[in-house]
């Protein structure tokens, strides 16, 4: 009989045991889908992100707007669905202005206690689902865009995960997130760079300097997105946002560096190739 090997129960321990077989499995299922809804486009791909702007909608009014969620949701969520409305058809500025006005009625319902919490779901949400709408209705480059975005989130998460866990060493922000280290930042970042090179490379793109420094940025720019979460859980006393994707938690818990980082890549793409060609801006160097 062989002999167990030593080594096993503390790497098990390390890198999360079965919560990681979890993350695999959820990430297995829900990044093909993610991919194949990006690749489809059209209305299909605007269904799909309004559906997770809503489940996170439903998830952020869960944690802070408990004396008044109902009036808070349903508002927010009308000015969501209609928003993703707006932005389907190719009106943006009307789905900005809807999600203005979306947040100003919610910070009228809400409570005084609650008040900037609650409404600041609904841009929140909003972004979810008008920034990769946005960046994907560039039909030359929307889909190389979104697959730039998810190769970036995606790699600096999972190098984050695994290098902070099995390096660990000095903790990113411990006030906040307790098990984020620098080691798994760095990691991440660096991650995110090579990946950004590598697929600059293959899709043909030029100025590889420019694609890996915004490699670089959307990766910090996620791992402060991830943060803001975690301050917003320690704020309301939750874990996790919910417990619908196992290993993971809730939709906010997936898609937290994902929407900031998506957002950034969509205002750039924006200050450079203009309505248009915002997956252009953002690519073409």
């Amino acid at each position: 009989m062989a002999e167990a090997d030593p080594a096993r129960p503390w790497i098990a321990s390390r890198l999360g045991g079965g919560e990681l077989v979890l993350r695999i499995v959820s990430s297995l299922i829900l990044a093909p889908l993610a991919i194949g809804m990006a690749y489809v486009g059209g209305w299909p791909f605007t269904v799909f992100w309004c559906l997770a702007a809503l489940g996170v909608l439903w998830e952020w009014t869960s944690l802070v707007a408990a004396d008044d969620r109902r009036s808070v949701l349903m508002t927010g969520g009308a000015s969501v669905v209609l928003a993703l409305a707006l932005a389907g058809s190719g009106r943006f500025m009307g789905a900005i202005i809807v999600i203005a006005m979306g947040t100003l009625a919610v910070a009228a319902l809400a409570t005084a206690r609650q008040r900037a919490w609650a409404a600041a779901a609904v841009p929140y949400a909003g972004a979810i689902g008008i920034a990769p709408v946005f960046l994907r209705s560039d039909n030359q480059d929307g889909f190389l865009a979104m697959v730039f975005l998810f190769a970036i989130v995606w790699v600096t998460d999972i190098l984050a995960y695994f290098v902070g866990r099995a390096v660990g060493g000095p903790k990113l922000a411990p006030r906040f997130s307790p098990k984020k280290t620098w080691s798994g930042a760095i990691s991440g970042a660096a991650a995110a760079l090579v990946t950004a090179v590598v697929i600059a490379k293959v899709a043909g793109l030029s100025g590889l300097l420019a694609i890996a420094v915004i490699g670089i940025v959307l990766s910090a720019v996620a791992q402060v997105g991830d943060l803001f979460e975690s301050v917003q859980k320690r704020r309301f006393g939750a874990k996790d946002s919910g417990q619908l994707i196992p290993g993971h938690g809730g939709l906010m818990d997936r898609l937290d560096g994902f929407v900031a980082a998506t957002v950034v890549a969509a205002l750039i793409g924006l200050l450079r190739g203009g309505l248009q060609a915002p997956a252009g801006g953002l690519l073409s160097w």
